[in-house]
Order: structure tokens, then C-alpha cells, then sequence
């Protein structure tokens, strides 16, 4: 498929008003006090799109809780989105007051449970041994995953919203700041530093970035850009726009690349905040396929599509290396739903209310739902071996197979 011009760049009509809530001025991203209830994202009496209610379904599927853990505070009082993370066996699971635990996947058994004398709100990053978390106070945290105990911790910049990464030589972590760093996997030395300028006005919350097998660090910036450069020296690679930003309020300018990237083959997928929906090659950073797309969660694949969710909470499938939607679910609008996560023939997405729900890769139907926690689910949801592992926002991380 031939590049696309760069007048694909164009930003979607805004039309979201109950998003609003999550802007903060870029002044305040690094702010250890901001914060709000979920609940208040369909604002009062007034607010023209409050989330949708749920509706009937024929179940097809049904969810069977294996095990469930209490992890501290969950994601506490902070806008957080601290998500468990798998590597091996185990399950990595940190709450916004401080704990960490080490989690078989199989039995729920906890190896070894520690509590850290901060405020979490990036992670959890696990890999080579390691498990790494951010902290409001702009510290990276690194422990020892066999035996939990810390190795060592570096002050950054700024506040840490998403996971550090590793490749077994640098901890790779963002900062709300706009910036990307490395630092030395054997003592948290900084290695090297990537600087981008921040908008006026972005969303709370940054991309994991990835690191590739071609020893490339690929991350997505709150000013709309995808850029990679060297994972041993910061030596940059290739920078690309996700989206333009355009309009003359501030607030139609948010472009924020703040979803999980996707990385498939030589291809790393990524989507922006009213802007679109792209593959590029992760050598060149040629695009390669994309479309007009509005989304602040992380993308999934499956069945020959791109499953993604747009900031109407919609679960949209379209069929990869094209424009054509498969199918569109409308059903769970306004309902603060996670980022799709395909498993077997489903696609599996959290909301609000702690609701979790099944698609029907094929159509979209709803085909299977259970309540998992009350306080809801902000959390991406994790697959390993056929189970879905949920991390409510009450610190409950529970194990569910599909029968």
C-alpha cells in the first residue's frame, strides 16, 4: 500500500463533550494533586451524553471466577491507570498507595508482597527479572521479581503515568513532561534523553512506549507524533504524525497519542485523540495503512481486524490494511469501557461500573457479562493461556476463564 498524503492527517469533528474532564493543562499533568471522581465524566443533570444503560443480552458465554487477590487501594484517588503485568508464570500487580505483589498466574498463590513508601501511578513494567513502576512523586522503582526486594530508584523529571519498559539493558520510561528516558538497567544511571514540546492543553495520561527487536524505542507523544529512536543511545530514528492538530480553541487541538501501542510484525499500530488510526513500518516509519479514528485506549487484533474503542466508548472493528468497519458496537456509549482485548473468539472490555463484557469477534454481539468490582474498571485487561485477568479499581485482580 502506497504512503498516504499528509491531507490524511486531518482531525475528526469534535463531539465529545463528556471528555472534557479529562483534559488538564500541561502545567498541571505534573501536578501530584489533581484528581477526580470517574463517576463525574457524565457531569450533572445538564450533561447531553451520560453513559448508556445496560440492556438485556442473550448470554452465549459464561465467565468463571479461578481466583481473586486484594492488592492495597487499587487505583485510588488519582485519575490512575495502573495496570498487572505478566511475565512468565507470574502476575505483577502494584495499588496507588504503595503495594506490589508477586502473583502466580495458575493458583492466585502470592510469592511475595511488598509495599513501597509512595504514590504509584505508572505500571506495572515487568521483564529480565524486573518489575518497575512510576511514582507521582517522579521516581522510577525497579524490584527484584523473585524476591520483591528494590534494587534501585531514580528520580526523573516528573511524574511517571505509564509503565517502564526494559530489553535487559535500559529501563525505558516517559514522563508527563513530554520527555523519554533511559536509564541504566544495573544502577538507574540516566543513559540518554528525549525531549518533545507539550501542547497547551493534553489528556492525563501517556503510552507505554515499546521496545522492538531491532533494538528501537518507539513511543507516542500528548503533540500527536510517533517517534523512535536507538534503545542504547537515544540516537533518533524516524518521527511521524498521527494527527494534525487543527481548530482555534485549544481544546480541538488535543491530539494525544495516549492508547498502548501495537506492535505486528514489522508494523506498530497506534491511535490518537481526535486524529486517526495508523500502521507504520517500524524500520522507516513510512505509514503504511491508516484512517480517521478517535481514541485514547490501546488497540487489539484479531480475526483480520483492528479492534479499537472510540471516545464515544464505541468497540469498532475494522478490517485491517483497509478503511471497511467489520462491525460497530454501540451499546456500552459513555461508559468509560477499557481498551479491547481479543481472546479465543471474543473481544473483552471493562466499564465504569466494574461491568465486564464479551463480543462476538464475528458480529460484535454482546455474548457474555459479569460484574467484576463495583468501583469499576479502569485497568487494561490481561490474557494468559485462555483466562482474562481483570484488576478492579478497588485493588481486587481476579482470574476468569471462559465455559
Amino acid at each position: 500500500m502506497k504512503p498516504l498524503p499528509i491531507q490524511f492527517l486531518r482531525k475528526k469533528p469534535l463531539f465529545v463533550k463528556v471528555l472534557t474532564l479529562l483534559f488538564v493543562l500541561s502545567s498541571l499533568s505534573a501536578c501530584s494533586s489533581f484528581s477526580w471522581n470517574p463517576l463525574n465524566w457524565f457531569g450533572g443533570d445538564d450533561d447531553v451524553n451520560p453513559p448508556v444503560e445496560l440492556q438485556a443480552i442473550q448470554a452465549e458465554i459464561s465467565l468463571q471466577t479461578e481466583w481473586s487477590v486484594n492488592i492495597g487501594n487499587g487505583q485510588g484517588s488519582n485519575y490512575t491507570e495502573i495496570t498487572p503485568a505478566i511475565d512468565g508464570d507470574l502476575i505483577f500487580a502494584a495499588s496507588e498507595d504503595g503495594d506490589i505483589a508477586a502473583i502466580a498466574t495458575d493458583s492466585g498463590d502470592v510469592l511475595w508482597r511488598k509495599r513501597l513508601r509512595t504514590v504509584i501511578t505508572g505500571g506495572v513494567g515487568a521483564g529480565d527479572g524486573l518489575v518497575m513502576v512510576g511514582t507521582q512523586q517522579a521516581e522510577i522503582v525497579v524490584l527484584d521479581q523473585v524476591t520483591g526486594d528494590e534494587l534501585w530508584r531514580k528520580a526523573v523529571s516528573s511524574e511517571v503515568l505509564s509503565p517502564p519498559q526494559t530489553n535487559g539493558d535500559v529501563v525505558v520510561a516517559q514522563t508527563v513532561d513530554g520527555k523519554l528516558l533511559a536509564l541504566d538497567i544495573q544502577d538507574g544511571n540516566q543513559r540518554w534523553i528525549y525531549e518533545t514540546n507539550l501542547p497547551a492543553l493534553t489528556l492525563r495520561g501517556t503510552s507505554r512506549p515499546v521496545i522492538t527487536s531491532t533494538g528501537a524505542v518507539i513511543a507516542g507523544f500528548s503533540n500527536g507524533t510517533l517517534v523512535a529512536v536507538s534503545a542504547a543511545d537515544g540516537i533518533w530514528r524516524w518521527e511521524e504524525r498521527v494527527a494534525v492538530p487543527e481548530g482555534q480553541y485549544d481544546i480541538d487541538r488535543v491530539i494525544d497519542v495516549d492508547g498502548d501501542l501495537l506492535l505486528d510484525g514489522n508494523r506498530v499500530l497506534a491511535s490518537s485523540y481526535q486524529g486517526n488510526l495508523m500502521a507504520f513500518d517500524i524500520a522507516s516509519g513510512r505509514i503504511v495503512w491508516g484512517m480517521e479514528a478517535s481514541s485514547y485506549h490501546g488497540l487489539d487484533r484479531g480475526f483480520g481486524n483492528i479492534y479499537y474503542c472510540n471516545d464515544r466508548s464505541h468497540i469498532v472493528a475494522v478490517r485491517d490494511n483497509s478503511n471497511d468497519v467489520v462491525w460497530e458496537n454501540e451499546n456500552l456509549a459513555y461508559r468509560a469501557i477499557t481498551a479491547p482485548t481479543a481472546i479465543n473468539n471474543y473481544v473483552a472490555v471493562a466499564d465504569f461500573e466494574g461491568y465486564l463484557h464479551l463480543l462476538s469477534q464475528i458480529d460484535g454481539r454482546i455474548v457474555g457479562r459479569s460484574r467484576i468490582d463495583s468501583d469499576g474498571v479502569r485497568s487494561n485487561l490481561l490474557v494468559k493461556d485462555g483466562w482474562l485477568y481483570v484488576y478492579g479499581n478497588s485493588g481486587r485482580l481476579t482470574a476468569l476463564s471462559l465455559r
